[in-house]
């Protein structure tokens, strides 16, 4: 599911000199970056100041793209101004700041506003001045908007903190189904009580899920606020569903007797069509390839769950993953070149891996941290979410889609499984 994620920083002429992070390439080093503390203009804003600032700072520090510096260390007067007139870029300089980040914050009624600006610190430049607005509740969103001008500014890609997760919470009633904002914060139920498994993300932002409602599981599509409806529904145990990138087409599992097949339909559910043809052995967890031609799964088939792969129309069957015996929960990067799954090791313990879908080559991302399950990448590829329980809970992590800068979201206490990252 996923390949390494390397850096390198290149200067490219056209662009005087800018540096650019380029996702690729064998010479990753993070870009030391200072950010001091966002600081507000008129006393309004002083309630947004702490979230929008706690909000900026996981941003940058769980991309993976730079090494946020210890506030501690910082050498500059708290009151130094916001322009490159007013920065003694010396003080940034020693304390090895390569990038210094600055954000303001004023509020004019019920529309909070702030304001970025990046430096170039070696060169004593401004480089990027940012201006974004928001209803006055949606702090943390203005601060994922800076946060994705900054990540694009030195990117050119569009970055992922204002797409939204959907993960499963354990409670006392059963489990319930939640969309978020990336970093879990801001969620709301889109369906609580009996149990309520497995969701995935619509192009659209609705969510469809495997629920135990009505007894055996069936499909069900929701969004926050709203009652959910019924998705496919036809008698037998239907389970694990995914979207095709254009919404126009899910995948799902349906379980019947001694064996469970793959199907493909419409995304309103009609039109179903069975892929799969494997009288007494299982297939399960369809994954869509970015382009909608293949689709990833899991099957028994060869003996034990492995990875398998074929055309959207179910011809030309491959068998992926031959190392281990025990391969499941596949998610295909946004970016067509690698699968996430799930293994189980020789020790009995659930970790993380990608395979490159040309060359087959395989990659472990997480080892020695107890269990590591469910995948799940993000719109652009670069970053991972996953269930982890090395905190001595079932937690959501993300990562650098080569393993690296592993980091909690910052969630409030629980159970938390099965998450996916939608658009």
């Amino acid at each position: 599911m996923r390949l390494p994620f390397l850096a390198a920083l290149i200067a490219l002429p056209c662009l005087a000199q800018q540096p650019v992070i380029e996702i690729s390439g064998a010479n990753f080093r993070p870009m030391p970056v200072a950010v001091p503390a966002v600081t507000a203009q008129d006393d309004a804003a002083k309630e947004a100041q702490a979230e929008v600032d706690a909000a900026l700072m996981f941003d940058l520090q769980a991309c993976g793209l730079f090494q946020v510096l210890d506030r501690k260390s910082y050498l500059a007067d708290a009151k130094e101004g916001v322009t490159a007139s007013s920065i003694t870029f010396e003080n940034w300089v020693n304390v090895g700041a390569e990038t210094l980040v600055k954000t303001q914050l004023s509020r004019d009624g019920d529309t909070l506003r702030g304001e970025l600006r990046l430096f170039n610190v070696n060169a004593g430049r401004e480089e990027l001045k940012a201006s974004e607005s928001v209803p006055s509740k949606d702090a943390r969103r203005l601060a994922h908007k800076l946060a994705n001008a900054v990540y694009k500014h030195f990117t050119k890609e569009t970055g992922p903190f204002e797409s939204r997760i959907a993960f499963v919470r354990k409670t006392a009633s059963g489990k319930d189904v939640y969309l978020a904002d990336w970093d879990g914060k801001n969620a709301a139920a889109v369906s609580t009580g009996n149990i309520n498994v497995l969701p995935s993300i619509a192009p659209d932002r609705s969510v469809a899920f495997t629920s135990y409602k009505r007894g055996k599981p069936e499909l069900f599509v929701g969004r926050p606020g709203q009652e959910p409806t019924p998705l496919v529904a036809n008698g037998r145990m239907v389970a694990g569903v995914d979207f095709s990138a254009d919404g126009k087409r899910i995948a799902y599992s349906v379980s019947d007797g001694e064996n469970a097949e793959i199907y493909l339909a419409a995304a309103d559910g009609t039109g179903a069509r069975k892929l799969t043809d494997t009288r007494y052995f299982l297939n399960s967890s369809p994954a869509f390839s970015p382009d909608g031609k293949k689709l990833a799964f899991v099957s028994n088939r060869g003996g034990s769950p492995q990875i398998y792969v074929m055309n959207v129309d179910g011809s030309d069957v491959k068998r992926l993953t031959f190392q281990g015996n025990y391969n499941q929960t596949p998610a295909w990067s946004p970016r067509g070149d690698l699968i996430a799954f799930t293994a189980r090791d020789e020790r009995n313990a659930f970790d993380l891996f990608t395979i490159d879908v040309t060359t087959g080559k395989v990659k472990r991302l997480t080892q020695d941290t107890r269990n590591n399950e469910e995948p799940s990448f993000s719109p652009n590829g670069r970053l991972i979410l996953f269930c982890s329980t090395r905190g001595g809970t079932k937690s959501l992590y993300v990562m650098t889609s080569d393993g690296e800068n592993q980091v909690a979201l910052p969630m409030d206490k629980g159970d938390f499984t099965t998450p996916d990252w939608g658009p």
